[in-house]
């Protein structure tokens, strides 16, 4: 019955477009009942009248195929100019974490898909979405280049993999060589898409891969659901601070809490005779964990495994040291 009710809805046109109410997001459930059937709609119109129109056309396009459906109408006003957005959770997603770095090169996409895959050995539900529209690597990073379908209410479907991680990225979308040439407006489009229509739910985890630097994407998320802290990735030279320090002073504006940093490539362990080296200097993650009041999360070591897993999508061996302190990593944050 559901489906049928979806496929006679897409009949309706909203009025004034050629396009249908189901791909403009209107229609936001179904209930069979007891052989009468509800359906819930949501607009955001600046016309009052509008909101009835459309519940009118979809009950008259029901009545007419024999279903004598209620149509529900929730209608409400559009942000007036100069208000800020009020973030909304996302339905089924018990936490959002997002992982962002202020720079580029610093393992910041490294740090997100291995965090994923300790949350999934813990026995968490995971989803993971790429919000690096302009430079996409997780698709590669997991070895998961299936394209993602779209469900009947016209949501996105992430795709499933590594132990069932819902992963949702641009390079999945792209082929390999194809550049995402998109001004700004479409690339906040496409976030709005990745976070508010697509099907995450039910997840127990959330993480958010954020594009280098502090930009559209970032006040994009920001503004459009609540996120429910964010971990900084920073190496332990001074240079990699300087830009970990907008990223910290970012999340501080737009009141999403710090949950601590990662130091990525903190040491280097010689295979040979376990030696350890601070190729990227020492103590940087644990000093400005310091200056932020907030909590120095785990020292990832640089491993030649941990390159290759990037490369091919396969998982770290238990043995790893660095697939350890992944674990520690999300065992920390379930605290």
């Amino acid at each position: 019955m559901e489906n049928r009710i979806f496929e006679i809805l897409r009949t309706v046109k909203y009025p004034g477009f050629s396009r249908d109410i189901v791909s403009f997001g209107l229609v936001k459930s179904v209930d069979e009942g007891d052989g009468h059937p509800v359906v819930k709609m949501a607009l955001t119109t600046a016309d009052p009248q509008m909101g009835e129109t459309i519940r009118l056309l979809c009950e008259e396009a029901l009545r007419g195929t024999g279903i004598p459906a209620t149509v529900l109408m929730e209608t409400q006003a559009p942000p007036q100019p100069g208000t800020v957005p009020v973030p909304q959770p996302i339905e089924g997603v018990q936490r959002v974490i997002a992982i962002g770095s202020g720079k580029g090169g610093v393992g910041k996409s490294t740090v997100s898909t291995q965090l994923a895959l300790a949350f999934a050995r813990a026995g968490k539900k995971v989803g993971i979405c790429d919000c690096d529209v302009y430079g996409p690597s997780l698709s590669q990073m997991f070895g998961c280049h299936e394209r993602p379908l779209a469900d009947e209410q016209e949501r996105i479907v992430p795709v499933e993999c590594n132990g069932n991680i819902k992963l949702l990225s641009m390079g999945m979308l792209l082929d390999d060589a194809a550049p995402a040439a998109m001004r700004g407006p479409m690339v906040t489009r496409i976030m709005q898409q990745f976070l508010r229509h697509t099907a995450w739910a039910p997840l127990d985890v959330l993480i958010l891969d954020l594009p280098p630097g502090t930009n559209d994407i970032h006040l994009t998320i920001a503004q459009t659901v609540v996120v429910d802290g964010a971990i900084i990735v920073t190496t332990p030279q001074e240079i990699a601070l300087l830009d970990a320090r907008k990223a910290a002073g970012f999340f501080e504006k737009t009141n999403i809490p710090i949950l601590g940093i990662v130091e990525n490539m903190s040491y280097f362990e010689c295979p040979g005779d376990g030696k350890r080296y601070d190729i990227f200097g020492s103590g940087g993650g644990e000093r400005e964990a310091t200056r932020l009041n907030t909590r120095l999360l785990a020292q990832i070591p640089i491993e030649i495994p941990v390159r290759e897993a990037g490369d091919t999508g396969l998982p770290l061996a238990a043995d790893s040291t660095a697939r350890q302190a992944f674990d520690r990593l999300a065992s920390c944050l379930q605290k």
